[in-house]
Formats: structure tokens, C-alpha cells, sequence
């Protein structure tokens, strides 16, 4: 019997790491990598392995992923008319 959770997480992992890659702007990219990492670390809790969950969500969606959207806040051009 395939168990429902386990669908649901990966299936939204999936679509997550797919918006990233069709994604134009750069901000909604970040976001749905941030999606992606969750989901990722959610897999990680259903396989009881708490411990590289919690380090999945401060390394990568703590840190990564933030510096990633401070760069691209720093960097960004003025408005194009």
C-alpha cells in the first residue's frame, strides 16, 4: 500500500524543483528552491532522520537560501521602463 504522505511531500518537492528551473524571475526561483529544500528535509523526517532534517532547514533554507535572496536584492538593476 502506498502511503499518502510520502506522495504528497515528493509530489510537491517535484513541482518545486521544477518551478525553479521554468521560474523567469530570479526572486520566485529562490522561493521555490526554499520549497524544494522543505520538501526535501520533510523526506528526511518521514525516514527518521531527524538530525539531517534540522540540518537541511538551518544550512540550506536558513543560510543558502537567504544569502541567495540578499544577492539578488543587492545586485538588482533600477527598474527598466
Amino acid at each position: 500500500m502506498i502511503d499518502i504522505a510520502f506522495l504528497l511531500i515528493s509530489l510537491i518537492t517535484l513541482v518545486s524543483s521544477i518551478m525553479v528551473v521554468q521560474s523567469k524571475k530570479l526572486v520566485h526561483g529562490a522561493i521555490y528552491l526554499a520549497g524544494t529544500f522543505i520538501g526535501t528535509a520533510a523526506l528526511f523526517i518521514y525516514l527518521n532522520a531527524e538530525f539531517v532534517a534540522w540540518i537541511q532547514v538551518l544550512v540550506y533554507v536558513g543560510a543558502v537560501v537567504t544569502l541567495i535572496l540578499f544577492t539578488i536584492m543587492l545586485t538588482k538593476k533600477g527598474e527598466e521602463e
